[in-house]
């Protein structure tokens, strides 16, 4: 049997819900900057490896280093976006949480905090990984560039 609340009663937790979805905006973004960067390593990847077969010498293993550290960034920008999706999966759980726990007028802040916790967790997991491929894209264009800079 459904539990009887008021509309009064849940339009409070309907507010501080607002929160968690703002949350999900920003990682959205996020999520569009990623997935960006990892479409930008896969069509650099597809292009260098078309290259390789007419490439000899110190050309060969240049360009077999830069798909390697290519390859690499993918899988962080992958890492990336797991823990950035993972984010905004508990941010919706969270808002559910909330939602149900003002409907049957729990009291289960413990779980709320747990959730909220592991969602910013995610969060900067994500973040961190991000930061990751930054630098290892720094770290390419420097062995691109070689003696230029």
């Amino acid at each position: 049997m459904l539990p009887t609340t008021s509309l009064e009663q849940i339009i409070p937790e309907l507010r501080d819900a607002v929160g968690p979805v703002i949350l999900i905006s920003g990682v959205g973004l996020l999520l569009l900057t990623m997935t960006n960067r990892l479409g930008r390593c896969i069509d650099r990847a597809r292009q260098l490896t078309k290259e390789l077969p007419k490439l000899a010498g110190a050309d060969h293993a240049a360009t077999l280093a830069q798909v390697d550290i290519i390859y690499r960034r993918a899988k962080i920008i992958r890492l990336a976006i797991l823990f950035a999706v993972t984010s905004a999966l508990l941010a919706a759980v969270l808002m559910v949480t909330l939602f149900l726990t003002a409907w049957f007028h729990g009291d289960q802040a413990w779980l709320v905090g747990l959730i909220f916790i592991a969602c910013l967790g995610s969060l900067c997991a994500s973040l961190v990984a991000f930061i990751a491929d930054i630098n290892l894209a720094l770290h390419a264009l420097k062995l691109e560039l070689g003696d230029v800079k």
